[in-house]
């Protein structure tokens, strides 16, 4: 009997501490932001073994935010290259992640949203039978061509997945009607809200913000795939905004992409009103949105940020995966033309009270415990 007992109380010691083992696969900008916040959190779980591998499909701009954040990549795959194309991306994260794959056989694999590498990697994952996590899942346009190619990526990732972490009741909706068990679907919020509560501070300085005082700042990006035949007359619409308003200050974080950059400092290299910089760190990215006026992106991720700092966003695009914004109020389809921008930016520089509104609405995105929410459901 003692000897029994023993041995039962070794093996009740055993499973208590078993570790479940969660590899976290991503490769670009967007998606480290919005995944570390799960990555620390789930280092302090008990339960949780933690890897992570990153394809750094975006290579210097990945580093950053990582080292932001202070994590630390158990596998690189290495797979960016000068013009790679989706083929490269594709071919090269499903080879490489599967050795990854072999050597660690994780209970789980994490994903990200709708990039190349969480598409390829969630395939992997497919053929080898491991559960795949997709976070920010359930987004759609509805439109499998925009925005191109990440409308079918997450469509596909959906069809992996074990477990759906749906950002909104909205992206749950949408999973439903393709059949997903709702069972498998949890809303959690979007964890870049989290990333907001770590990120901000009302002491941050920084140079793009010396000469802003009585400025009214709009934060600027513009680097869709689909929009690169466009930008030319989205930045001409930016020249005339600086033109007619002397008190609007433009800061551009320009991608590194050389067809976007070669654009933007020709049409906006001599502008006074337009500030021109590399790709921001995570931390001077918030802050400056935090003190912006009003945001004009064909970003997907800083609608959301937005939203969570109260700043308005206008979207150069013709369709946004995020409509609570929308619904809400709280941003604004414009498209890509650029005299369409102009009038719609000048509507709201001239409207304080319509900026106002803008500002005040819900923030539909979540209450900064999307980590925490995916942990628990993780290590059930």
């Amino acid at each position: 009997m003692k000897k029994r007992s023993s041995q039962s109380s070794e093996t009740r010691s055993k499973q208590a501490i078993e570790k479940k083992k969660i590899l976290i696969a991503f490769g670009t900008r967007p998606e480290a932001i919005k995944l570390c916040p799960l990555i620390k959190e789930l280092e302090k779980r008990e339960k949780a073994q933690v890897r992570v591998c990153i394809s750094s499909q975006h290579k210097e701009l990945l580093r950053g935010v990582l080292d932001d954040f202070g994590v630390r990549a158990d596998y690189d795959l290495g797979v960016m290259s000068t013009s790679q194309t989706l083929f490269d991306v594709t071919e090269r994260v499903l080879e490489r992640i599967r050795e990854v794959l072999s050597r660690e056989m994780p209970d789980v694999v994490v994903v990200h949203g709708d990039t190349t590498t969480a598409f390829a990697a969630s395939l992997a994952c497919f053929y080898m039978n491991i559960p795949v996590a997709h976070v920010e899942a359930g987004l759609r346009t509805k439109n499998i061509r925009s925005p191109f190619p990440e409308e079918f990526n997450r469509r596909a990732i959906a069809l992996t997945a074990r477990y759906h972490f749906a950002p909104t009741m909205s992206a749950r909706q949408n999973l439903l009607r393709e059949g997903i068990d709702g069972e498998n679907i949890f809303v959690t919020g979007n964890t870049v809200i989290d990333a907001l509560s770590t990120t901000v501070s009302p002491h941050f300085a920084h140079p793009l913000l010396d000469g802003a005082i009585g400025k009214r700042i709009i934060f600027f990006t513009a680097h869709r795939r689909e929009n690169i035949c466009s930008l030319e007359d989205m930045l001409r619409a930016v020249f005339r905004l600086v033109e007619k308003y002397p008190d609007v200050l433009f800061i551009y974080p320009v991608h590194p992409n050389p067809r976007v950059r070669d654009v933007a400092e020709r049409v906006l290299g001599r502008c006074d009103g337009v500030k021109l910089c590399s790709p921001l760190g995570v931390y001077e990215c918030h802050n400056i949105l935090a003190r912006s006026y009003l945001v004009l992106t064909d970003s997907g991720g800083l609608q959301e940020e937005a939203a969570a700092l109260g700043v308005p966003v206008l979207v150069m695009r013709d369709e946004t995966e995020r409509c609570d914004g929308i619904k809400l109020g709280i941003s604004a389809l414009v498209g890509t033309k650029g005299h369409k921008i102009f009038e719609k930016v000048c509507e709201i520089l001239d409207n304080s009270e319509l900026r106002e509104r803008m500002s005040c609405s819900e923030n539909p995105y979540g209450d900064g415990n999307a980590s925490k929410a995916i942990s628990d459901v993780l290590l059930i």
